[in-house]
């Protein structure tokens, strides 16, 4: 397995971040991290434990926002650059209040669930903080999904409202919805009943107002002193470990997990994500093109600005290169949060050289390998010298590792960066679950403060990855140094991420298993120079059917997300078994990098 192909890996269900500037055991008065953290002793197996001497947060997401508010009135919280929407902190708190208040002369209550379902626009940030506010837990829902998916989310974690745009690009939301719930279009606003979604009765749209639906500005106007006194009662119950937010992140059975996030979760990851990028003694504006429903979005992006007062720069609502380098110049940037894919495609511009990048100092990297020539060119192509990996996973809250400013390149190339404060790691033998030597590969296991609170209602999925100790296992192979340093080196199981997005062959394979002409399918990610990974489709066909790589596609289309279908779709009459019959991923692999000449 190529090096590139793993760390690719690397982020399970998110990479995010990066720049360390400031707070973790370097000596007084140094501008720059010392390469050796304080809390990493020597050691002589793979287990290591990040610093203690920041302390955890216990506060909630509203009040981190309050507290900042306080602090920077006026300053520039949020900018989406396509909408022309500038936010100061005052003002985004205010609108916060009021959509909180709004929620709740909905009938909405502490506990229910709200699922958000679109791309990267105000209403999206919007409703992160003003359900946090009012105690509701916000459901990130992939702005590609389908009716069958996005049926499955709301059933599974009893999604009471849902928000969304009547529209972008090719996604029709409001007439997705309609699939799961016709019931929609003769329903008062609030009172929908829907047969396949009981729990759905309150559909919000953020622009034009359809049958069934409440209109933002309605929420907004809502919510009178009574619903406000409601909110600031709420506030007074609310704990720092209850559930703020559900990620979905695919399994391997192909049903996606709901990983659920408290407030502590999210609000020290992102605390500690600014510290080590130096936030705190400074004035950033980062630009944020990773999606909102990532983490590498919500908590690297969002988060990171409610706890530190950086500005967060939302240059499209999905990812444009074009659009990213213009927001830095326009907006004069200090950091650009993305994956390998999005920077690579803002390097290729035809007119990168017409933009002012003069302002960048840094940035976070994540969601799969770094080629170190990619790397060099954004460190100085980019004017971003303190550019950094990091390494998490959604059910990590992300990050667990990340790199530091003064990192060797080999560092930076090699590995995803230095464990994280109050955060433990160990790797095991995947086989005897006993401890390894420094160096070696095993399996990379997580505890502490940001481990999920579980998968929503789903105790059995839990228990598979976080142990009775409380250890996550991340299914990732990996080694770590005596430094902390952690190596992806490959991964216990077959995922596939293209562009950051994660992909798993079993769902991919079990879908078009329903394809009336395919005998077997077997699904493998195969090495792209731009995606880093791009899905290739092995397919036994049934005897005596002709099937065409385009009616694989059209069947494909409009029944699951654009990034799941497949790019390279290949009729094979066997494929590569063990001497028991299994058959061997890794060679397919090889098979189809040899026949696609990749």
């Amino acid at each position: 397995m190529a090096m590139a192909r793993l760390a690719s890996l690397s982020c399970r269900g998110l990479l995010l971040l990066r720049r360390a500037s400031g707070r973790w055991g370097a000596p007084q008065g140094s501008a720059l991290h010392t390469k050796m953290p304080s809390a990493s002793p020597r050691a002589t197996n793979s287990y290591m434990q990040g610093a203690s001497d920041v302390p955890l947060l216990t506060k909630t997401v509203g009040q981190c926002l309050d507290e900042t508010a306080e602090r920077f009135p006026d300053r520039n919280a949020l900018v989406f650059c396509r909408d022309q929407i500038w936010k100061t902190f005052a003002q985004f708190k205010e609108e916060v209040d009021q959509a909180a208040a709004g929620l709740l002369a909905l009938g909405l209550k502490k506990g229910d669930r709200l699922g958000i379902w679109g791309p990267n626009i105000y209403g999206w940030v919007l409703m992160q903080f003003a359900t946090a506010q009012a105690g509701i837990i916000l459901v990130s829902v992939n702005p590609a999904y389908q009716a069958l998916e996005l049926e499955f989310v709301i059933r599974k974690v009893g999604c009471k409202a849902l928000v969304f745009p009547t529209q972008f690009k090719t996604q029709k939301y409001y007439d997705i919805l309609k699939q799961s719930c016709p019931e929609i279009e003769k329903s008062s606003p609030g009172e929908i009943k829907s047969k396949r979604l009981p729990d759905l009765s309150i559909v919000i749209t953020l622009d034009s107002k359809l049958p069934g639906t409440f209109h933002m500005d309605e929420v907004i106007q809502a919510g009178d002193s009574s619903h406000m006194k409601q909110l600031r009662a709420v506030q007074q119950t609310l704990s720092c470990n209850e559930p703020v937010n559900i990620q979905f992140t695919s399994g391997t059975t192909g049903s996606p997990k709901g990983a659920t996030l408290s407030h502590s979760n999210v609000v020290n990851n992102a605390n500690l994500i600014g510290l080590r990028l130096g936030f705190a003694d400074q004035d950033a504006r980062s630009v944020v093109p990773a999606p909102l429903y990532h983490c590498l979005g919500s908590v690297g992006g969002s988060m990171v600005m409610a706890l530190h007062g950086s500005s967060c720069i939302f240059s499209s609502p999905s990812f444009e290169g074009k659009a990213a380098l213009e927001a830095v110049a326009q907006e004069k940037c200090s950091h650009v949060f993305g994956t390998p894919t999005m920077f690579i495609d803002m390097l290729a511009q035809p007119d990168f050289d017409s933009y002012n990048l003069s302002t960048l100092r840094g940035g976070v990297i994540g969601g799969s390998s770094v080629p170190p020539e990619v790397m060099k060119m954004i460190m100085t192509k980019m004017h971003m010298p303190e550019m950094v990996v990091a390494y998490g996973t959604t059910e990590n809250s992300p990050v667990t590792f990340m790199g530091f400013p003064n990192d060797t390149m080999t560092r930076r190339t090699e590995t995803v960066g230095c464990i994280f404060p109050h955060t433990e790691a160990k790797i095991e033998d995947p086989e005897t679950g006993q401890p390894v030597p420094l160096n070696t590969p095993g399996e990379l296991q997580i505890r502490g403060y940001c481990v999920m609170l579980g998968y929503w209602d789903d105790p059995a999925k839990t228990n598979e990855v976080v142990t009775a100790e409380g250890w996550y296992k991340t299914g990732d192979l990996a080694s770590l140094d005596e430094y902390g340093y952690c190596k992806i080196i490959g991964r216990c199981k077959d995922m596939i991420i293209r562009g950051g997005e994660n992909i798993y062959p079993a769902e991919l394979e079990q879908f078009l298993h329903t394809h009336p002409k395919v005998e077997e399918v077997q699904v493998v990610g195969v090495k792209d120079s731009r995606m880093g990974e791009e899905i290739c489709a092995c397919i036994r066909v049934r005897a005596g059917q002709d099937c065409t790589t385009e009616e694989i596609k059209a069947f494909c289309k409009g029944k699951i997300s654009h990034f799941k279908i497949p790019r390279y779709i290949v009729f094979v009459d066997q494929y590569p078994l063990t001497v028991s019959g299994k058959i061997q991923k890794y060679k397919l692999r090889e098979q189809m990098e040899k026949n696609l000449q990749l």
